[in-house]
């Protein structure tokens, strides 16, 4: 699959959020789930390609990657969902992402099934996150849309990823 560049819009907006009150979303899928980020976040789309593992990372973090000079960490995100592992096929996809973290901002690819298309999610259609009791952590989920009949989960990726940042930071660093 060759890799895909998502333009980033230079408008005055700094966020997502469009005149209309919508926020335009790239959805993509984790098994027969349908998840979706920010749009603005998105750095690029890529077919999957194997990584370099970095020693005494958690089992989620699957390693880094060297894109044009700078090294990526990427995570999956059906091992961070804890969710059943299955194979990377053709259509398995790495989408590189801006993430907000207490060490700054830093670019993390997440592989996902699949992606499919970008929505615009009218701001009054997000739901909260469901209340699941203090076993079930949903920080990480922005709200939930309906969406041509399916849900999508509008994920928060500075909270699912970030701390993921500093750790891996760390163990870059000590294996340079």
């Amino acid at each position: 699959m060759a890799t895909q560049v998502v333009e980033q819009k230079s408008t005055a907006a700094s966020t997502a959020v469009n005149a209309a009150g919508s926020n335009q979303v790239l959805t993509f899928t984790l098994g027969e789930e349908t998840y979706g980020v920010d749009i603005l976040r998105v750095q690029e789309i890529r077919g999957f390609s194997p990584v370099t593992r970095i020693p005494q990372s958690s089992a989620h973090i699957l390693g880094v990657l060297n894109l044009r000079g700078s090294i990526v960490p990427i995570v999956d995100l059906r091992m961070r969902f804890s969710l059943e592992r299955a194979e990377y096929t053709p259509l398995t996809v790495i989408i590189v992402l801006s993430v907000e973290s207490s060490v700054g901002r830093r670019d993390f690819g997440v592989v996902v099934d699949g992606v499919s298309d970008v929505i615009d999610v009218p701001v009054c259609d997000v739901k909260p996150a469901p209340e699941l009791g203090a076993q079930v952590n949903t920080e990480f989920i922005e709200g939930l849309a309906a969406v041509s009949g399916r849900m999508v989960m509008l994920l928060d990726i500075d909270q699912l990823i970030g701390g993921d940042v500093t750790g891996v930071t760390s163990a870059s660093a000590a294996n340079a």
